[in-house]
């Protein structure tokens, strides 16, 4: 299997948002952005399998701390990533943060303030942010809305998936800024007023750093900004639809079907430049 089969393979297996908004990129894009994506979804998968790979995750983290200074690995996911690393000149730091963000997923299960859920949303997805801005050549005005880019999505993530990380005794949502004593269904459902408070203000939350994030559209080329803003405009419908009823997490995973996903990126194909890099929705 090449490396390009089998990034394509791991992209497309990890998420269907950002897999069919990707394809809006140009090739030599497409095939850096899936470097990436194929780098941080392994490492994921370890900690969110279950059982968890404890032992698979450490040597993972092992052989890419040894491979960023030169010294190939024989991991195909790992070698592409460290070549787009040197190659684009990624801090070092950016991984470390990363690996580190994955590594509490081994360790701790619930956050109870919104400082301790961002320093888990710093190293999973702001990073990330950082990395295609870096990738994509950008200004450094433009890091601060690409962080909050992979905040505000990785924030949704968060709401969408209360069920799911229920199932992993998670809680990633601040949970003390809320007097129910957890996000399990029963427990919604017995103060279903409060419930919908606490689900409101996150996504509250989420349209301020997405707002935030829409500042530095003008940054982009228009090649990068379809994809990117096709993506994000997915993750404000999901948000629509969760605002709609926030008991939906419990009855199914509210995500766009790539029907949808397509037909956005070709909306916003044929949208001027200057309305994509403009088009704000703040609260």
């Amino acid at each position: 299997m090449s490396v390009s089969v089998l990034h394509l393979e791991t992209f497309k297996g990890g998420s269907r948002t950002y897999f069919n908004s990707s394809l809006f990129f140009p090739k030599q894009t497409r095939r850096d952005v899936y470097a990436l994506y194929g780098f941080v979804r392994v490492a994921d998968n370890f900690v969110d399998a279950l059982p968890q790979q404890r032992e698979a995750f450490y040597r993972f983290k092992s052989a890419y701390e040894q491979a960023r200074f030169g010294k190939a690995s024989g991991n195909e996911i790992i070698d592409a990533f460290c070549e787009l690393e040197r190659r684009c000149g990624f801090q070092h730091s950016w991984a470390d943060a990363f690996l580190h963000s994955m590594e509490l997923d081994l360790k701790k299960s619930t956050y109870s303030s919104i400082e301790e859920t961002l320093e888990y949303v710093y190293g999973s997805a702001e990073v990330v942010g950082l990395y295609m801005a870096t990738l994509l050549n950008l200004p450094s005005e433009a890091q601060m809305p690409a962080r909050m880019l992979g905040r505000a999505m990785q924030y949704i993530n968060f709401i969408r998936d209360i069920e799911e990380d229920n199932s992993f005794g998670r809680c990633y949502l601040p949970i003390g800024e809320t007097t129910l004593a957890d996000l399990r269904c029963g427990t919604a459902a017995e103060d279903a007023p409060e419930f919908m408070r606490f689900i409101n203000a996150q996504l509250e939350r989420y349209h301020q750093w997405q707002c935030e994030a829409e500042a530095g559209y003008r940054f982009l080329p228009r090649r990068s900004l379809i994809p990117i803003k096709t993506a994000a405009d997915m993750y404000k419908w999901t948000g629509r639809q969760i605002g709609r009823n926030p008991f939906v997490v419990y009855e199914r995973k509210v995500k766009p079907s790539r029907l949808r996903i397509l037909w956005r990126g070709v909306w916003n194909s044929l949208l001027p430049t200057v309305r994509l890099q403009s088009e704000r929705h703040c609260r």
